[in-house]
């Protein structure tokens, strides 16, 4: 059996991992919390330059919620690996994922819930 330390640790190297492979680019830090049946993953300085410049145009509006659709698109569409990673770690099935971005910080927070809590030694 795993330890809640070593489950945390897991999740937060593979969403290092899926970030860079899938999303081009990875977060300065990554922290993962297991609580109960639920896995919250932050990730801190995940928005790029480019972005950065587009949250912060004229129109703020318009480029802040451009960036966290595109952001919220790429990752639905990654979301059977994501799911698959989660599974193969805590061994319990994912139930829903939620996740939001802020573009005036570049922090990301990804909320997985699971089926029931995970078997921890």
């Amino acid at each position: 059996m795993k330890s809640t330390g070593m489950i945390e640790a897991e999740i937060s190297e593979a969403i290092i991992r899926f970030e860079k492979e899938y999303m081009g680019r990875g977060p300065l830090e990554t922290k993962t919390y297991l609580i109960d049946d639920m896995v919250l993953v932050r990730l801190k300085g995940v928005l790029t330059k480019a972005e950065y410049q587009l949250a912060g145009a004229a129109d703020v509006t318009n480029g802040r919620e451009l960036i966290k659709q595109v952001r919220c698109t790429l990752l639905e569409k990654g979301r059977p690996l994501l799911e698959a990673v989660i599974e193969g770690i805590t061994g319990e099935k994912v139930k829903s994922l939620h996740t939001d971005i802020s573009t005036a910080t570049g922090e990301r927070i990804i909320l997985f819930t699971l089926n029931s809590a995970p078997d921890l030694s």
